[in-house]
């Protein structure tokens, strides 16, 4: 497996380099955003571990780079910041997980493991097309239809429909949306579910018939 390791402090890229290297997997080392953009250029990794506060290009505007070339590497956030608005941000931008430091490397092993599974299962599925009514959704070309009108949704919008969708005349709570789509490590008490259920409808529910449904007290529902 072949990790981009983006990271600027000399001290914890060593600790990482030689750890991954004895784990098995084969690190290139970036030491800046800009570095680490021509390397995404010219190579192709199997996963992303990003640092976010890069002097020049940081982590943020290299993931915002790298998503809007259509590259869907899995990324991994490492950062000291460590409040829900900074996860929430680099979520939102594009990333996969999020990891504070200081970690435990296994927790690192982990959750690598865990993201390029989740990676090779999606890309072994066949062109997948998911639909209700008037919505399509091509899971290959993360594009996102209604009434062949194109629907621009932010990372984290996308995720969370296609995650809805996938579970189609399914109620959903909001910890198992929130779990699914940001990560085990978020508060359950959070509005964020809600928020962004409101940011999606606004973009595909503008006809009569409403495709999200909430389910008082429960969560919500998609149905055809």
């Amino acid at each position: 497996m072949n990790i981009l390791l983006v990271e600027d402090d000399q001290r914890i890229s060593v600790f990482l380099v030689k750890g991954l290297t004895e784990a098995g997997y084969h690190v290139v080392l970036a030491e800046s955003g800009e570095k680490a953009r021509e390397l995404i250029n010219t190579y192709d990794f199997d996963i992303i571990l990003m640092d976010i506060m890069l002097p020049g290009l940081d982590g943020i505007q290299l993931t915002q780079i790298i998503r809007f070339k259509k590259n869907y590497t899995p990324i991994l956030a490492l950062s000291a910041l460590n409040s829900p608005d900074d996860k929430i941000k680099m979520l939102d931008m594009g990333a996969d997980d999020y990891l504070s430091k200081p970690f435990h490397f296994e927790e690192l092993l982990s959750r690598i493991k865990a993201l390029t599974r989740r990676n090779k299962l999606s890309y072994q599925k066949e062109n997948q097309l998911l639909s209700c009514g008037d919505l399509v959704i091509d899971t290959d070309l993360h594009k996102v239809t209604q009434n062949n009108k194109e629907i621009e949704l932010s990372p984290t919008e996308y995720k969370l429909l296609v995650f809805l969708m996938e579970n189609k005349n399914k109620v959903l709570s909001r910890t198992q949306i929130l779990h699914n789509v940001w990560g085990i490590n978020f508060d359950n008490s959070t509005n964020l579910v809600d928020v962004y259920i409101s940011y999606v409808r606004n973009k595909i529910d503008e006809t009569e018939h409403k495709i999200i449904h909430t389910i008082k007290g429960t969560g919500y529902l998609i149905k055809d």
